[in-house]
């Protein structure tokens, strides 16, 4: 009998490569310049940016959701902006091309190391037929992938380019891990998701995802679980495939 488990989607940052660091950094540097002048000009102390405002309010979001999300939280308003804005315009759009140039910078000087964990558990998936995609809200997944040597590891991407093209809403809607599983014929509950962030999370279980993996790497396990993740390791390398061929052989794949 044929198993109900078809196909598996991946996050990348975080998930396959070790480049949610290198995000941090990048969003970081540029958060901290801006916040020093428009502290200065409002005459309050400066308030850096800090690992804990990456995680609640940057990570896993689309890049200018990214942005006007951690302004708010220091109610800081400023026009949103057009996409094309250059890096010196103080807009959502203009503040997240800023960071994506610190992003580029960074990765094009100390490349993107990957999980040999997760690159070993999506192998295995595929040599048992299992068909697997990626799905990312960043514009930089090409080379993300480029840069990691991974570029024949995914038969679809589904990323921040491919999102504006197509209309997609950001995480946490469901929309790119649900167009990734569809561009490889199937759906949601016949497949697996596997995500890092939040965000990321609330979107395979908004998206009826038949197995949503987190992976808890800096997010504590139980929050992962409480916005709807079926399971949750530390890292790849502790869950079989096995097992999660037996959840869908089941039937928990099925969600009400």
């Amino acid at each position: 009998m044929a198993s109900a488990f078809k196909c598996a989607i991946f996050d990348l940052d975080g998930v396959v490569t070790e480049t949610a660091r290198l995000h941090s950094m990048a969003w970081k540097a540029m958060f901290d310049e801006f916040l020093r002048g428009w502290y200065q000009a409002k005459g309050e102390p400066f308030r850096e940016f800090t690992d804990e405002d990456y995680l609640l309010y940057v990570d896993g979001k689309p890049r200018y959701q990214g942005v006007k999300s951690f302004l708010d939280s220091r109610g800081v308003d400023i026009p949103m902006g057009d996409p094309e804005d250059t890096v010196d315009r103080e807009t959502c759009c203009g503040l997240g091309n800023r960071k994506n140039v610190n992003f580029q910078a960074i990765i094009e000087t100390q490349g993107a190391d990957v999980f040999p964990t997760s690159v070993a558990f999506i192998r295995e998936l595929k040599e048992r037929g299992i068909r697997v995609g990626v799905a990312s809200s960043s514009k930089n997944t090409v080379l993300v992938l480029k840069k990691a040597h991974l570029e024949d590891l995914f038969e679809t991407r589904v990323c921040g380019l491919v999102s504006a093209e197509l209309g997609l809403k950001g995480k946490p809607d469901p929309d790119i891990f649900v167009v990734a599983a569809k561009q490889l014929g199937f759906e949601p509950v016949d497949s697996m998701m596997v995500e890092d962030a939040i965000s990321g999370v609330t979107a395979g279980f908004r998206g009826k995802f038949g197995f949503v993996l987190g992976i808890a790497r800096h997010i504590p396990a139980e929050e992962l679980a409480k916005v709807g993740a079926d399971r949750v390791v530390k890292d790849l390398g502790e869950i079989q495939v096995d097992e999660v061929f037996a959840w869908f052989d089941a039937g928990k794949n099925v969600k009400a």
